[in-house]
């Protein structure tokens, strides 16, 4: 017979018990979903003020859910952003980040996401977690830089930063439609593809917990609806358009993720499920940005805010936040729900939200954020509290956000002395960054 000591034995048991806690650890992690838009105004949303057309789908999840007012794109353009939520770090912490945006000429042609840099795919992937992206990618066309290189097990969707509705010609290219690593040419209005696409994943048999990255290409233009007919090859992606099709862009838009959340509904996922929705930039052309200055492509507010919202049922209740965030805040957020660590020498950016939006952290935590824009056009901006500076090709200016939503009134002369704080802090915070890169 076999003695054990009762120390022997106590060892034993922990040893059980630990790895039984461990398991369990594991086997809560949720699924999750995170959807990033593209172009869309701040106000494009009903929920947000909206009054051009309604979106029932998307103003339904946000009522499920935590939604914020002073949420934030990392950069007033689609790459940029696009590197700050894969990577978790600012857009100028790699070399992709610095290109605004990405385009296919041959100057920016060797630029793109690299495995040098870990995204937030590869992290969950190597944590046990099956992989998916559908939508845009905008982050590098050649092999190096594909989606499946960097953590998806599957992709299905463009690498250019647009492409055509109905053709799926893409931005500079002939063809701009892959799944995984391959052309392919199906039939369909691009943002029902994506959503037929995120539907049939969804009804998968999951023996894992599962990352899909929804990135629609929606409302970007080309400005077409669905039954619109192909552009001309000879058409600039840029022309043509009108707010009725911008309107039938966003129903669309709104139908897919209607259709989206109705799959996961049926497939009893919605509780295991952590969703997140925001968008990439400031909204442009037809978009309705609710009163903030400016638009896409720039660091006022029009620029930069967007509309977000976190659902996660039974573990988030439904409320609205003054708590400012940020792109990168998604991606530490996902990571902290998949019980993740960012890799060592990559810390990431971003802070953990779940306390906020669970409830256990009441106060609105008060956030520094930064953004530098140059290629099209030199700018610069901080916003501290409620406090923003900011420097364009016009001037330098300092808005108090919390009383001028709209940034109308420049207080630089008002209050010099905040004014040199904030600006001394950019200068600290751009020391740490890659330097900028001429177009």
């Amino acid at each position: 017979m076999i003695k054990y000591s009762f120390s022997r034995l106590n060892k034993i048991l922990l040893c059980i018990l630990a790895c039984f806690v461990f398991y369990m650890a594991k086997s809560q992690r949720p699924n999750i979903i995170y959807i990033m838009t593209d172009d869309m105004g701040y106000a494009d949303l009903s929920g947000y003020g909206g009054k051009s057309f309604s979106t029932p789908y998307l103003d339904k999840l946000a009522s499920e859910g935590v939604k914020f007012v002073n949420a934030y794109a990392a950069g007033p353009l689609c790459t940029p952003t696009r590197a700050a939520f894969f990577t978790g770090r600012y857009p100028a912490r790699t070399p992709v980040g610095l290109i605004e945006p990405l385009t296919n000429s041959r100057k920016d042609s060797s630029f793109g996401l690299t495995t040098a840099y870990p995204s937030v795919a590869t992290l969950l992937k190597a944590a046990g977690y099956q992989t998916a992206l559908i939508g845009k990618w905008h982050l590098g066309s050649l092999p190096q830089h594909s989606p499946i290189i960097n953590g998806f097990d599957y992709f299905f969707g463009i690498h250019t930063g647009a492409a055509d509705y109905i053709s799926h010609r893409g931005h500079g290219v002939a063809h701009d439609l892959y799944e995984n690593d391959e052309f392919v040419y199906p039939s369909g209005y691009l943002t029902d593809l994506f959503a037929q696409k995120a539907t049939a994943f969804l009804k998968q048999s999951h023996k894992k917990p599962f990352f899909l990255a929804l990135t629609f290409t929606a409302p970007h233009w080309p400005w077409q609806g669905p039954g619109d007919k192909a552009y001309a090859d000879s058409l600039d992606f840029r022309k043509g358009g009108s707010p009725a099709i911008y309107a039938a862009m966003m129903k669309s838009l709104d139908d897919a993720i209607g259709q989206i959340m109705n799959a996961l509904g049926e497939q009893n996922l919605a509780e295991k499920t952590l969703v997140i929705f925001t968008n990439d930039n400031g909204g442009e052309k037809f978009s309705d940005n609710g009163g903030l200055s400016n638009a896409k492509s720039t660091l006022w507010e029009g620029g930069i805010r967007v509309p977000a919202f976190v659902r996660w049922p039974g573990k988030i209740l439904p409320a609205v936040t003054n708590q400012v965030a940020v792109t990168m805040d998604w991606t530490a957020t996902i990571l902290a729900a998949a019980k993740v660590k960012p890799q060592k020498g990559f810390a990431l950016d971003g802070l953990n939200l779940l306390p906020v939006l669970m409830g256990s952290k009441k106060k609105i935590v008060e956030r520094t954020l930064y953004w530098r824009t140059f290629q099209r056009s030199q700018q610069k901006a901080i916003r501290v509290g409620d406090w923003k500076y900011l420097q364009d090709p016009q001037g330098e200016y300092l808005f108090n956000l919390k009383e001028d939503f709209g940034e109308k009134v420049n207080l630089k002369e008002k209050e010099p002395a905040r004014f040199l704080k904030l600006k001394k802090m950019y200068a600290e915070w751009e020391k740490q960054m890659l330097p900028p890169l001429a177009l």
